[in-house]
């Protein structure tokens, strides 16, 4: 969970700045209760506003163009996707010492889904492939470059960076040997052959909202979308499914060789990096970033 002021020299996000912000910018909102709601998220706090809404604001700058980009897509993405994403109702500026943009939108009802504890894995697995492919097939022109969508030689510093650093945090007990070999040889595939496609790009588990049945419900967090590689969008192959949802996932989606191999070492290197940065201060990202180096480092995966 999310302490609402996570770097230094940010403004304090409390229940108080909400309050303020909502009574000088959408006055006939007033009244319903505000309380701040758990999140793993690092770059945004969420507050409930009243049962139907709930406040998004940035903790840090790098949150306002999320702020931003999800205003322009989220409506246009809307209509091709198969499940419920986010509807802003509301776009708010920056004011009360809040100095950048923040939304309202629609409460989204459902629960996250834990690693360990999916009741129907394969069903979700094709539910999250259905998402994937509606994300891929979306026509809209003019889409701007999706976060951590470029090739994967782009993030092969920070990868190595994380792996030596995690040598030297031995308690993680990561076995940065077999990494490192899985790193290498997603190195080795061949790039995306094909135009780049449209990506959720952070598909975690904290950004996917699953009904009583188990089944996907929603899809949060657009912050990141764009255009870029098709194989950013399998991470919940490592982060999230069994190896019975992860089969289900990949023949769904018939993924060749070469984009499983990109698609496991992206999820890998998001996990290396996230890892020794949140292993003291975000107990969500740090755990689901274990989850992911046991899956991808397992044999076979």
């Amino acid at each position: 969970m999310s302490t609402g002021q996570p770097h230094p020299g940010t403004p304090l996000v409390d229940d108080g700045l909400v309050r303020r912000l909502i009574a000088g910018q959408f006055p006939q909102w007033v009244g319903p209760a505000v309380r701040r709601w758990p999140s793993g998220g690092t770059v945004n706090a969420m507050f409930r506003l009243g049962d139907a809404m709930v406040v998004r604001l940035p903790l840090a700058e790098g949150g306002a163009g999320d702020v931003t980009r999800e205003r322009e897509w989220l409506p246009r993405l809307a209509p091709h996707l198969p499940v419920r994403i986010p509807e802003v109702l509301g776009a708010g500026e920056p004011a009360e010492g809040c100095p950048w943009p923040w939304s309202v939108y629609r409460w989204l009802p459902g629960r996250l889904p834990e690693p360990d504890a999916l009741a129907e894995p394969v069903l979700l697995a094709e539910d999250l492939a259905a998402f994937v492919t509606a994300m891929r097939s979306i026509p809209l022109p003019d889409a701007p470059p999706a976060h951590r969508g470029g090739p994967l030689s782009s993030l092969d510093a920070d990868t190595r960076a994380a792996i030596a650093e995690l040598r030297r945090i031995p308690q993680e007990d990561v076995d940065c040997d077999a990494a490192a070999a899985v790193w290498e040889e997603a190195l080795r595939a061949p790039d995306a052959d094909g135009p780049p496609v449209w990506l959720h790009a952070d598909l975690m588990p904290g950004n996917l909202l699953i009904d009583d049945d188990g089944r996907l419900a929603s899809v949060i967090d657009f912050g990141c979308a764009g255009v870029g590689d098709p194989a950013c969008d399998l991470f919940p192959a490592w982060n999230l499914l069994p190896p019975e949802g992860r089969q289900a996932f990949r023949e769904t989606l018939a993924v060749d060789d070469a984009t499983w191999l990109r698609g496991r070492a992206r999820t890998l290197s998001q996990a290396l990096i996230a890892l020794p940065y949140y292993r003291t201060t975000n107990p969500a990202m740090a755990r689901n970033a274990r989850h992911v180096i046991r899956a991808v480092t397992s044999p076979r995966t």
